[in-house]
Protein backbone atom coordinates (compact mmCIF):
# COMPACT_ATOMS: atom_id res chain seq x y z
CA UNK A 1 0.00 0.00 0.00
CA UNK A 2 1.39 3.43 -0.86
CA UNK A 3 1.54 5.76 1.89
CA UNK A 4 0.54 8.76 -0.69
CA UNK A 5 -3.13 9.29 -1.72
CA UNK A 6 -3.87 11.48 -5.10
CA UNK A 7 -6.90 12.75 -6.00
CA UNK A 8 -7.91 12.96 -9.79
CA UNK A 9 -10.74 15.40 -11.39
CA UNK A 10 -12.78 13.22 -13.94
CA UNK A 11 -13.26 14.61 -16.98
CA UNK A 12 -14.75 13.01 -20.56
CA UNK A 13 -11.57 11.54 -21.63
CA UNK A 14 -11.44 9.38 -18.64
CA UNK A 15 -13.76 6.66 -18.99
CA UNK A 16 -11.37 4.18 -18.93
CA UNK A 17 -10.34 4.79 -15.73
CA UNK A 18 -14.26 4.89 -14.63
CA UNK A 19 -14.55 1.90 -16.25
CA UNK A 20 -11.70 -0.09 -14.66
CA UNK A 21 -13.03 0.82 -11.24
CA UNK A 22 -13.28 -2.46 -9.31
CA UNK A 23 -16.53 -3.38 -7.89
CA UNK A 24 -17.38 -2.92 -4.31
CA UNK A 25 -16.64 0.90 -4.15
CA UNK A 26 -19.76 2.04 -5.71
CA UNK A 27 -23.60 0.48 -5.15
CA UNK A 28 -23.36 -1.40 -8.57
CA UNK A 29 -21.20 -2.46 -11.61
CA UNK A 30 -20.07 0.34 -13.15
CA UNK A 31 -22.15 0.88 -16.86
CA UNK A 32 -20.02 1.89 -19.86
CA UNK A 33 -23.49 3.87 -21.15
CA UNK A 34 -24.10 5.49 -17.58
CA UNK A 35 -20.40 6.39 -16.97
CA UNK A 36 -19.88 7.57 -21.27
CA UNK A 37 -23.37 9.95 -20.74
CA UNK A 38 -22.02 11.07 -16.74
CA UNK A 39 -18.48 12.28 -17.68
CA UNK A 40 -19.76 14.02 -21.28
CA UNK A 41 -22.44 15.90 -19.09
CA UNK A 42 -20.58 19.56 -17.78
CA UNK A 43 -22.84 18.99 -14.90
CA UNK A 44 -21.69 16.46 -13.04
CA UNK A 45 -18.21 16.19 -11.09
CA UNK A 46 -16.34 12.95 -10.40
CA UNK A 47 -13.23 12.75 -7.61
CA UNK A 48 -11.43 9.51 -7.73
CA UNK A 49 -9.02 8.58 -5.02
CA UNK A 50 -5.94 6.51 -5.96
CA UNK A 51 -3.63 4.53 -4.01
CA UNK A 52 -1.50 4.45 -6.90
CA UNK A 53 -2.88 2.92 -9.17
CA UNK A 54 -5.51 1.48 -8.06
CA UNK A 55 -8.77 3.18 -7.16
CA UNK A 56 -9.93 3.31 -3.97
CA UNK A 57 -12.39 6.06 -3.08
CA UNK A 58 -15.00 8.54 -5.02
CA UNK A 59 -17.08 10.88 -4.65
CA UNK A 60 -19.71 12.65 -7.31
CA UNK A 61 -21.92 15.58 -7.27
CA UNK A 62 -24.02 17.43 -9.97
CA UNK A 63 -24.81 21.08 -10.65
CA UNK A 64 -28.24 21.93 -10.09
CA UNK A 65 -29.31 24.56 -12.61
CA UNK A 66 -32.86 27.35 -12.14
CA UNK A 67 -33.77 29.84 -13.49
CA UNK A 68 -34.39 32.65 -10.39
CA UNK A 69 -31.41 31.12 -8.72
CA UNK A 70 -27.19 30.99 -8.57
CA UNK A 71 -26.22 26.94 -9.22
CA UNK A 72 -26.37 25.13 -6.47
CA UNK A 73 -24.50 21.75 -6.25
CA UNK A 74 -26.09 18.55 -4.61
CA UNK A 75 -23.53 15.82 -3.66
CA UNK A 76 -24.62 12.58 -4.53
CA UNK A 77 -22.19 9.87 -3.40
CA UNK A 78 -19.02 9.65 -1.40
CA UNK A 79 -17.46 6.38 -0.97
CA UNK A 80 -13.80 4.70 0.20
CA UNK A 81 -13.14 1.08 -0.01
CA UNK A 82 -13.75 -0.51 3.35
CA UNK A 83 -9.61 -1.09 4.37
CA UNK A 84 -8.94 2.93 3.62
CA UNK A 85 -11.47 4.15 6.10
CA UNK A 86 -10.84 6.61 8.71
CA UNK A 87 -7.44 8.24 6.97
CA UNK A 88 -9.35 11.74 6.16
CA UNK A 89 -9.44 9.82 2.68
CA UNK A 90 -13.00 10.81 2.11
CA UNK A 91 -12.36 14.13 3.86
CA UNK A 92 -9.95 15.33 0.99
CA UNK A 93 -12.42 14.16 -1.84
CA UNK A 94 -15.25 16.16 -0.52
CA UNK A 95 -13.01 19.27 0.28
CA UNK A 96 -11.76 19.13 -3.71
CA UNK A 97 -15.42 18.72 -4.54
CA UNK A 98 -16.70 21.39 -2.73
CA UNK A 99 -13.92 23.27 -3.94
CA UNK A 100 -15.06 22.78 -7.63
CA UNK A 101 -18.40 23.75 -6.75
CA UNK A 102 -17.32 26.95 -5.78
CA UNK A 103 -15.16 27.33 -8.42
CA UNK A 104 -17.72 27.26 -10.83
CA UNK A 105 -20.26 29.57 -9.01
CA UNK A 106 -22.31 27.07 -7.15
CA UNK A 107 -23.69 29.02 -3.92
CA UNK A 108 -25.67 26.55 -2.47
CA UNK A 109 -23.84 23.00 -1.58
CA UNK A 110 -26.12 20.14 -0.28
CA UNK A 111 -26.61 16.20 0.16
CA UNK A 112 -28.61 13.77 2.39
CA UNK A 113 -27.61 10.54 3.97
CA UNK A 114 -29.75 8.25 6.60
CA UNK A 115 -30.15 9.19 9.86
CA UNK A 116 -27.97 6.05 11.27
CA UNK A 117 -24.76 6.59 9.07
CA UNK A 118 -23.17 7.74 12.03
CA UNK A 119 -19.65 7.94 9.84
CA UNK A 120 -21.13 10.12 7.07
CA UNK A 121 -22.46 12.66 9.44
CA UNK A 122 -19.62 12.70 11.48
CA UNK A 123 -17.40 13.10 8.06
CA UNK A 124 -20.16 16.42 6.95
CA UNK A 125 -19.67 18.18 10.42
CA UNK A 126 -16.07 17.83 10.36
CA UNK A 127 -16.46 19.38 7.07
CA UNK A 128 -17.97 22.14 8.83
CA UNK A 129 -21.70 21.01 7.38
CA UNK A 130 -24.94 22.48 8.86
CA UNK A 131 -27.00 19.94 9.65
CA UNK A 132 -30.71 20.29 9.12
CA UNK A 133 -33.24 18.89 10.91
CA UNK A 134 -36.98 17.99 10.39
CA UNK A 135 -36.32 17.42 6.80
CA UNK A 136 -39.18 14.86 5.08
CA UNK A 137 -37.75 13.38 1.78
CA UNK A 138 -40.04 11.63 -0.70
CA UNK A 139 -39.31 9.55 -2.97
CA UNK A 140 -40.83 7.17 -5.87
CA UNK A 141 -38.27 4.03 -6.44
CA UNK A 142 -40.52 1.14 -5.72
CA UNK A 143 -43.18 3.36 -4.18
CA UNK A 144 -46.45 3.14 -6.16
CA UNK A 145 -46.75 1.60 -9.80
CA UNK A 146 -46.70 4.12 -12.61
Amino acid sequence: MSETITLRRLGPEDLAVLLDVKEGLFDNPIRADQAKAFLNDPLHEMVLAFDGDTIIGMASGQVLLHPDKPPAFFVAEVGVRDEYLRRGIAKRMCQNLLGIARARGCEGIWLATESDNLAARALYRSLKARETQDIVVYDWDGAMDM
